[in-house]
């Protein structure tokens, strides 16, 4: 499950809050051990406006078949 959140200031550190639909839904207690993923929103936002940006004027199959001509 995804989610977006900001760091917070704790003592020397900085933490984040999960929130708590999240909580509730993946069953999340106090003794778990979580996987947190971390990537900045920016970094996120720019990948998404480059998807869907190229349009190829050759098919997939077509790019695959020229490619494999070299392999042969």
């Amino acid at each position: 499950m995804e989610t977006t959140t900001r760091p917070r200031k704790w003592g020397n550190s900085l933490g984040i809050t999960i929130p708590k639909e999240i909580v509730e839904k993946e069953g999340i207690t106090l003794r778990d051990e979580l996987i947190v993923d971390i990537k900045k929103k920016r970094d996120v936002e720019a990948v998404k406006k480059l998807f869907g940006k190229f349009k190829f004027t050759k098919s997939a199959q077509d790019i695959k078949d020229e490619m494999r001509k070299g392999w042969e």
